[in-house]
């Protein structure tokens, strides 16, 4: 559920690219490359023949990341953070990195490109989240919950943090923990599929199967098409074998 939570966010909306080659040639390639990624690839790579920048290296990385080639698409991605001269673009284009390291399955890269941009935006709470995200991908469960710690301190309206810290409380078996930190994502989101998905499992933990089927039932209620009713189908299937 979080590597396709994290291709989404990734291909939704171009970076704040500084512009070398033209604002509106840098946007039509960002636009091609969620639309038609194969041809994107072939305008970025002229783009950059043509000393488009890290604009052009981004609208690559893009369609990289389109096409499925994650590996590939990350290297882009780092690129980018190379060549950029906006300090924002190269936070960006480290976090961006970070997060397709981790759809690519290759944690310890992930977690480095996300140090790396925490050095340089150390009040950044989505790094800090998305680091955390890498960290207990590894089983790395108590240092993704002081990362979660911080992104809390530095918001603590971000639902989805109390969420991910909840299901690494689980890990470690601190299931009071879990729920006190599903009960105020809920209060901050009532409705969150991803808090309902994990208060369903530390239900069932508990022993209230009933508890659980409802929550998971209630995602798919809520958001019938996705990643979190997808976690609640296999949650209810596994509840109704016998």
């Amino acid at each position: 559920m979080i590597a396709t939570l994290l291709l989404l966010a990734l291909l939704a909306s171009p970076a704040k690219a500084e512009i070398i080659g033209g604002e509106e040639s840098y946007r039509a390639c960002m636009a091609l490359a969620r639309s038609n990624p194969t041809e994107a690839e072939e305008r970025a790579l002229g783009m950059i023949a043509l000393k488009g920048g890290a604009p052009a290296r981004h609208c690559l990385a893009t369609a990289l990341l389109g096409l499925g080639r994650y590996a590939k698409a990350a290297e882009a991605f780092v690129e980018v953070a190379i060549e950029a001269r906006d300090p924002d673009l190269r936070i960006e284009a480290l976090g961006q990195a970070g997060n397709v390291w981790v759809i690519a399955g290759d944690l310890p890269q992930a977690v480095a490109a996300f140090a790396q941009a925490i050095k340089l935006a150390p009040n950044d709470p989505d790094l800090f989240i998305d680091r955390a995200i890498a960290l207990a991908a590894a089983t790395n469960y108590f240092e993704a919950i002081d990362d979660l710690n911080r992104a809390i301190e530095l918001d603590a309206n971000r639902a989805e943090a109390y969420v991910f810290r909840a299901t690494a409380y689980r890990y470690v078996d601190a299931a009071d923990l879990a729920l006190q930190d599903i009960e105020a994502a809920l209060a901050l989101k009532p409705s969150l599929p991803e808090a309902l998905v994990e208060r369903g499992i530390l239900r069932r933990l508990a022993g209230n199967a009933a508890g659980a089927r409802a929550d998971w039932i209630s995602v798919l209620q809520r958001a019938p098409e996705s990643p979190a009713a997808d976690a609640a189908r296999d949650n209810l299937a596994k509840l109704d074998v016998k």
